[in-house]
């Protein structure tokens, strides 16, 4: 096993901090089923709680670095050279609100490009599953782990035999033409097609080779930050639809081992021309 770095492990104590108190709140999702209000803004005080949390001691532990919120939005660093932290407080909401156990947080450390024009390379990465207390986390050039046991992409390179996860537009957010597009070219091709609501949690599952690939578009950075670093240290590939690279990919995502990205690649582009 690789040595935990300080880093690391200040990420992952926030997490179960964090996520310790979504546990309990979950807990209370069923005595609130009989209101339609009620779970909703219950759930909503849930996620800005755990977003307190982890920026509470995350800003202790790194005082002069930025944020990427879901909530509170972008917060400035000290200096136009500090990293920033980019963290979803519970992704898979909608899954909480119904009583599902399968919702995650997502932490990733991002660094500033050397020139200084933007933002450049997920340098740390957590995925934490509260209800399963599964810690997925990974550094750059250092390997993808889940716990101390080192994660790698599927080796499966025929497409008949995999399974993909993807996320399905719903009211108000995705495009259902294009979806539906890229639905239509792979679906006759794979193994099978799931949708589990947590996209920090599918590309977590492509690093640990549970899921063989994903695709979804019309997300948020916070989304996807920390599972394109865990596929990548995992040994498989993430870009968007045309096939180019960036450090943190969201409004198109498209993941998985060396072959079979490049097979999905070639059958996502030729569905959207």
């Amino acid at each position: 096993m690789a040595a935990i770095t300080g880093l690391i492990r200040v990420m992952e104590r926030a997490a179960r901090r964090a996520g310790n108190r979504l546990r309990r709140d979950f807990g209370e999702i069923e005595h609130l089923q009989v209101s339609r209000k009620g779970p909703a803004d219950f759930v909503s005080k849930a996620d800005m709680r755990a977003e307190r949390s982890l920026y509470d001691d995350l800003l202790q532990a790194r005082p002069g670095w930025g944020f990427l919120l879901e909530e509170a939005g972008e917060i400035a660093g000290e200096d136009d050279r500090a990293p920033r932290w980019v963290i979803d407080p519970l992704d898979g909401t909608s899954n909480f609100l119904h009583g599902i156990p399968h919702f995650a947080i997502s932490i990733a450390a991002q660094e500033r490009k050397l020139d200084g024009s933007g933002w450049g390379d997920v340098t740390a990465a957590v995925v934490y599953q509260p209800i399963t207390d599964e810690t997925f986390w990974a550094e750059k050039t250092r390997g993808a782990w889940l716990h101390d046991g080192r994660l790698r992409v599927s080796s499966r390179n025929r497409m008949s035999d995999a399974l993909i996860a993807t996320g399905i537009p719903f009211q108000g957010h995705g495009d259902f033409a294009e979806w539906s597009r890229i639905y239509g070219a792979l679906g006759p091709e794979v193994a099978g097609i799931r949708r589990f609501g947590a996209a920090s949690l599918d590309l977590a599952w492509v690093a640990a080779g549970r899921f063989d690939g994903f695709w979804e578009s019309h997300l948020k950075p916070w989304d996807t930050a920390a599972g394109c670093l865990l596929v990548r240290e995992a040994g498989g590939f993430v870009t968007d639809y045309r096939g180019r690279s960036q450090p943190i990919h969201h409004e198109q995502v498209l993941a998985g081992n060396d072959g079979l990205h490049s097979k999905m690649h070639k059958i996502v582009a030729a569905s959207l021309r």
